[in-house]
């Protein structure tokens, strides 16, 4: 009967480690493979599609187990971390040689989803944030680091509402927590799904040289600090590539928040989820991973400040002028390797030979990229001038110290070119000889037994040795021949010559194979003295990278050189202005270009037209039109002037908060509420059939009262669009507010869209003829079209059921009816009579709370 077994002391120290790693998987190496035991098994196999197999399977208490080939283990640490999980990897820490009783093991590294060193593909233009944050009286402080690139911010925030953009906005997939989170935050986070990660302890003195004297609040320090401790304790080795950490403020950009970039698809395409389609998609002609990076970030934060878009906008200028030295640059950026992520893996010592000959390829370029700056010679590159740093000596050293083509592998020696050590040199010539001894020692043999097929081989266990097949025995000479190993065909022998030469090839190779790593550690930790320089070197390269981007799309697609209107005057004219993505989609003959003129005495357009006519592009076209002029680029137009924004609120498409669970109609009031609440005079607005989610007279009355809230107290440059013509009566009483439609036309009972916005409000709303190009029955729109024809020939007046009943349709039958009283018919009167557009909100409540008060009576 199988019998409870104890624990061997290697499954004591597995026990031992994996208690301090309760929430990873432990991957714990055992010879060429890392084990999985217990519940990591049980999972991992199921994640990884692993075969789960048993330890001391005949024991009363099986142990589940599973395991990947070491030199594969990357791929499937991959694979759990995109899922969300941390890996723990747990290395032999002492030689086995020299090991006395259990080997030492000990986790190395503990990869989580905001630690990951090497993105590859499609995400190697993507950051991975890995985000701290601490909670005091009076907000947040937050901060983050991109672990593969170094780069480290940090700020404080008041509200949960700017928190919840910043993270949405960071897609941080993980947060380093303490206990300072209130429950609503935790919540929070747990609804987004961010693994939060538990960090107590925060170590402060060794951290002193990241956290800068800028950092002046003590929320944003500490969640600097608790963002260092954890990396230290997950990591366990060097990062020198961290930079000093930055603070910021959200203010200090052009500010978007989650449901803006949403709305308005600058990163992701709402229908498909993916680049395609999107703001980011059309300006990237980029050449590199970073600034494919720094793409991104500059479309997520749009500049305020005038002098750095004008800046940006004179260099993208410059380049758009200069065709040939442009595409000279775009195609010397084309050979530069992601050196921002090198100078990450240099600093973590993960760094291999080819990654140092990428390294060489890339600063090799930069002479040439220098040259090409020179001959355009415009005092806006001249910044770039002083940055681009050759860093020659680098490129010096590993030209001379490392092999054109290295292996993978640091360990097993072949990385470096003879010549650069006279030691390494001897023992490689020692090699090479002494395998030209054994070639000639197995021809001398063969000569002297006659044996054709003797062979001399090698292998790990027994070494070199002499290879005779069994009916050729009785050839050899026993004094000379010692039996090493037995075959089932062939006998295996060693001679006291082979033997000397043995060891000195072996030693040879051993001693060449530890030196060439020695060797390769020095000059690693000459590049890692440089990652300063390096990484200078790749924010220059990475801006140069957008703004030539900029340049190439603003030429091909034929932007222009937009100008800002002086503070006071805030004039907004878009002469022929088009939706840059729908454009590039459609193709330039097919897209309708459309002006939007909004001098200082005009605050709020307006706008009325058929459903699918083009009003949502319109809005979003200048939304577009306005962060790429804060980006640096040029627009897409024929002419622009436009404000300096501080702010873009958008109200565009209908969706449900995935977040919160709310109701369309809810969120659009919550989006509609932010805007009211937080808009200034220099914001712009955006909204899309506000109120359309409630009853008719309910979003009539709110569309209105937003509409005098806007006009009458924020003073926003807005584009309302509606589908109630009841509001378009307000140009009469809204000074700073201007009717326009798009227009169409109907032919032969067809509506055509112009999808061209004219002056006015729309004179009808053509919905049966857009629910017809919807592909509605034929049969329910002829019905429709009745009853249209019907409620617009009948007065006021007449009653709803007594157009039903001509139709033969009765609702109610007469006998239910009931005399109304004489005063339910004075309520009746006032309702019919009562002028809905020349009333507020709270006017029409008052007024339903007095019928009220006379029906209770």
């Amino acid at each position: 009967m199988p019998q409870k077994t104890k624990n061997t002391p290697m499954m004591e120290q597995y026990l031992a480690v994996k208690a301090q790693y309760p929430d990873a998987f432990l991957f714990y190496r055992l010879g060429d493979f890392y084990e999985m035991f217990y519940e990591d098994a049980i999972k991992g196999a199921q994640i990884l599609e692993l075969t789960l197999t048993t330890r001391n399977k005949n024991a009363l208490d099986p142990i589940p187990m599973c395991g990947v080939p070491h030199h594969a283990a990357q791929n499937y640490i991959d694979i759990l971390v995109d899922q969300g999980y941390k890996v723990a990897i747990c290395e032999q820490v002492e030689d086995p040689k020299q090991a006395k009783g259990m080997v030492k093991r000990e986790v190395v590294q503990l990869v989580t989803p905001g630690t990951i060193m090497d993105a590859k593909g499609k995400d190697a233009s993507d950051n991975n944030y890995l985000t701290a944050l601490h909670q005091n009286q009076n907000g947040y402080g937050l901060a983050y680091v991109d672990l593969a690139t170094g780069e480290l911010k940090a700020t404080f925030l008041t509200k949960v509402d700017t928190l919840l953009n910043e993270l949405l906005s960071l897609a941080t997939k993980e947060v380093v927590v303490d206990d300072s989170l209130d429950e609503p935050t935790k919540e929070l986070l747990a609804k987004l799904k961010i693994l939060q990660s538990k960090q107590l302890e925060v170590t402060k003195t060794s951290q002193s040289s990241f956290v800068t004297q800028k950092l002046m609040v003590d929320g944003e320090v500490y969640a600097t600090q608790l963002l260092l401790t954890y990396l230290w304790h997950t990591q366990k080795r060097n990062l020198a590539h961290l930079q000093q950490a930055v603070h910021y403020e959200p203010a200090q950009y052009l500010k978007l928040d989650h449901y803006t970039k949403r709305n308005l698809e600058l990163l992701k395409n709402t229908r498909t989820n993916k680049k395609a389609g999107t703001l980011v998609w059309l300006l990237d002609k980029t050449k590199t991973a970073m600034g494919g990076r720094l793409l991104k970030q500059w479309i997520e934060r749009p500049l305020i400040d005038r002098q750095e878009i004008q800046q940006r906008q004179q260099i993208v200028k410059d380049l758009l002028e200069h065709f040939f030295e442009r595409s000279g640059l775009q195609e010397e950026l084309t050979q530069v390797y992601d050196l921002e992520r090198l100078a990450g893996r240099v600093a973590f010592g993960s760094v291999n030979g080819r990654d140092l000959i990428q390294l060489k390829l890339s600063l090799s370029h930069i002479p040439q990229i220098r040259y090409l700056l020179e001959q355009i010679a415009t005092p806006s590159l001249s910044e770039f001038l002083k940055q681009l740093d050759p860093l020659e000596e680098l490129v010096d050293l590993i030209e001379q110290a490392i092999v054109d083509e290295p292996p993978l592998s640091v360990t097993e020696g072949n990385l470096i070119r003879p010549g650069y050590c006279q030691e390494l040199d001897e023992y490689l010539d020692a090699m090479k000889n002494g395998k030209s001894w054994l070639a000639q020692l197995e021809a001398n043999e063969r000569e002297a037994t006659g044996i054709h097929n003797l062979k001399i081989g090698f292998n790990r266990v027994f070494g070199y040795y002499i290879e005779v097949s069994k009916g050729n025995v009785s050839k050899l000479d026993e004094n000379r021949y010692q039996r090493k190993q037995t075959l089932t065909n062939a006998e295996r022998f060693i001679t006291p010559e082979l033997k000397e030469k043995e060891s000195l090839i072996l030693g040879a190779e051993t001693k060449a194979q530890e030196l060439e790593y020695e060797l390769f550690t020095q000059v690693r930790e000459q590049v890692k003295d440089q990652i300063g320089r390096i990484q200078t070197l790749a924010k220059a390269l990475a801006k140069l990278d957008v703004l030539q981007s900029f340049a190439t799309i603003s030429e091909q697609d034929q932007y222009v050189l937009p100008t800002f209107s002086e503070i006071k005057q805030h004039d907004l004219e878009v002469i022929d202005g088009w939706h840059p993505v729908v454009e590039k989609v459609l193709g330039k003959q097919s897209y309708v270009p459309n002006s939007i003129m909004m001098p200082k005495d005009c605050e709020l357009l307006l706008i009325t037209g058929p459903n699918m006519s083009g009003k949502s592009t319109y809005m979003r076209q200048l939304a577009l039109t306005v962060i790429m002029a804060q980006i640096g680029c040029f627009v897409p137009a024929k002419s622009a002037k436009l404000p300096l924004f501080d702010r873009i609120f958008t109200r565009i498409g209908a969706a449900d908060d995935l977040i919160s669970g709310e109701s369309t109609f809810m969120v659009e009031m919550k989006e509609a509420n932010e805007a009211l609440q937080n808009a200034t005079q220099n914001s712009l607005i955006l909204f899309d059939e506000i109120g359309r989610g409630t009853a008719t007279y309910d979003g009539m009355a709110l569309a209105q009262a937003i509409i005098e809230y806007i006009h009458d107290k924020v003073h926003a440059k807005t584009l309302f669009s509606t589908h109630y013509h009841e509001l378009t009566i307000l140009e009469q009483q809204l000074t700073k507010l201007r009717n326009v439609h798009v227009g169409a036309i109907e032919k032969a009972g067809e509506l055509v869209f112009l999808h061209k916005i004219q002056k006015g409000p729309a004179d009808r709303s053509y919905g049966l003829h857009v629910a017809k190009l919807a592909g509605m029955p034929q049969d329910m729109l002829t019905r429709a079209k009745v009853i249209l024809e019907q409620l617009e020939a009948t007065p006021e007046t007449k009653k709803v059921d007594e157009i039903k009943q001509d139709e033969q349709l009765v609702l109610f039958e007469p006998e239910k009816l009931v005399d109304l009283t004489q005063n339910e018919e004075q309520i009746l009167k006032e309702i019919k009579e009562l002028n809905l557009m020349g009333k507020t909100p709270l006017e029409i409540m008052n007024t339903v709370y007095q019928w009220q008060a006379k029906l209770n009576k």
